[in-house]
């Protein structure tokens, strides 16, 4: 996996506003060229960028191994527009590289790596930030072999989770946020307002049609926010929709609020904050729940206010306290994630070896049919047709016999030490072999992702890095 790499950070480093630094905004005409701008920055071949409420990673491929001691620099002073001081870039973002980053994948799209264990929206999250890459043309290199793992990685991590169980009940951030939004809905009987049409906001609003608490859904452009309500229409329910201007302006009796968007800084601020802190019709104090990042409602203006405001850093809070037990309860999920690593590893070495030892056998049985006609040309001279067709019928035998040990060593060195080690033993080969070995490479049936999937770790090695697979050493980045 030495052509392969991750850089990211999560809410361990330094919470929401280290976070908030390097998300980019989101949607928009502009996304895919910013996503192109940042690929281009970094000098990658292939990319993908994933940006959540408590994560920031980019997946990325490059042409040269040797590159990735460059890209968290690169990456820090394509999205924050500055250099990085001596040290920073390596500070602030975490990085790995070959079987580390996909062991790192498998982690994330399982849920092993979330803030809630186990939760049930990272799979929907990456598989946007694919087809946005896609969308953007930034899978295309060698056939889309980054493409190829993390749709692998995707396919694995739903078997694990429904193997292991992970699937039934709802987990996830957003069940700490309907808690809350819940109880103050019971203890008031009023509506709960929903600012941006996301995944996040989709799960709560479904949840909370389905206890009977009227919903207004709020969103930039009003036909997304209606498309939302129409979705949640039911007997009993009394859902509107408003764009965000209208509501901002002349926000309707409410008694709490969810907002995540993906906005570059606040959306409710000011004066229409000051409106919204006093619509409640129960008089208590309004309560919001922020799950964007960065913030969509400044935490001193709402402190100001006197509204109940939960962030991020409190739910993450919340659900750091249940995580160690979460993480042995779903031991065996970790296991399954292991066994699916060796699995890869074997199966993505066989196919990085397999047009190298087609080339070797083709080798030896060409020396050996070429001795055999030599042999037959002047000692053998005056055999039968059927003597002869003996004789190189078993020239053939024997050099499948003499290709048998390196062809199994090749196939064994691929699975244990990966490609690059195999690519160092072919270097030694004669001009000629090595021409053979060229011509195989390129006859391969397109790009495969054994072609970026080797061996290899971590980039950095220190204490904090995750060097082993059992599930006491599991380092948590989201």
């Amino acid at each position: 996996m030495e052509h392969i790499g991750v850089i990211g950070l999560s809410w361990r480093q330094g919470g929401p506003d280290a976070l908030a630094r390097f998300t980019l905004p989101s949607g928009g005409a502009d996304e895919a060229r910013r996503l192109v701008g940042l690929r281009d920055a970094m000098g990658c071949d292939e990319m993908v960028y994933l940006a959540t409420c408590n994560r920031v990673e980019i997946f990325f491929t490059v042409r040269d191994p040797l590159d990735m001691q460059k890209m968290r620099s690169r990456a820090f002073e394509a999205i924050t527009g500055v250099a990085p001081e001596p040290g920073e870039a390596e500070r602030c973002l975490r990085a790995w590289a070959g079987e580390g980053a996909a062991e790192h994948l498998f982690l994330v799209a399982a849920g092993l790596d979330s803030a809630k264990v186990g939760e049930t929206e990272i799979n929907g999250q990456l598989r946007h930030a694919l087809d946005i890459a896609s969308a953007a043309g930034l899978l295309r290199a060698y056939g889309g072999r980054l493409e190829s793992l993390l749709e692998e990685v995707l396919r694995l991590s739903r078997k694990i989770r429904s193997d292991s169980g992970m699937t039934l009940g709802k987990t996830s951030l957003a069940e700490i946020a309907l808690v809350a939004l819940r109880k103050r809905a019971a203890s008031t009987c009023g509506a709960v307002a929903l600012v941006g049409v996301s995944p996040m906001t989709e799960r709560c609003a479904a949840d909370l049609a389905e206890d009977g608490v009227p919903l207004v859904i709020v969103n930039r452009t009003l036909e997304r926010a209606q498309e939302m309500a129409d979705s949640l229409a039911g007997e009993g329910n009394d859902n509107r929709a408003m764009s965000l201007e209208s509501f901002l302006a002349n926000p309707p009796p409410i008694e709490a609020l969810l907002t995540a968007t993906g906005a570059p800084g606040a959306v409710i601020e000011g004066t229409a904050l000051a409106r919204i802190a006093d619509c409640a019709p129960s008089g208590e104090a309004m309560c919001i729940i922020d799950m964007a990042v960065p913030p969509d409602v400044p935490p001193a203006e709402a402190a100001a206010l006197g509204i109940e405001r939960m962030g991020m850093d409190e739910i993450i809070h919340i659900a750091e306290g249940t995580r160690t037990r979460r993480l042995e309860e779903m031991s065996g999920a970790r296991e399954a994630i292991d066994a699916a690593l060796i699995d890869l590893r074997i199966r993505l070495g066989d196919e990085h070896v397999a047009p190298f030892v087609t080339a070797l056998q083709k080798r030896y049985r060409k020396v050996a049919r070429q001795g055999a006609e030599r042999l037959l040309a002047t000692r053998l001279q005056g055999l039968s047709e059927e003597q002869e067709r003996a004789v190189l019928r078993f020239a053939d035998s024997l050099a499948g016999r003499f290709a048998h040990l390196p062809s199994t060593g090749l196939r064994g060195v691929a699975r244990v030490a990966g490609a690059p080690a195999v690519d160092a033993f072919l270097e030694h080969a004669d001009a000629e072999m090595a021409k053979e070995f060229d011509r195989a490479r390129k006859d391969a049936v397109g790009p495969s992702i054994a072609d970026s999937v080797d061996s290899g770790g971590p980039i950095e090695s220190d204490s904090s890095t995750p060097s082993s697979l059992s599930p006491d050493s599991l380092e948590t980045n989201r």
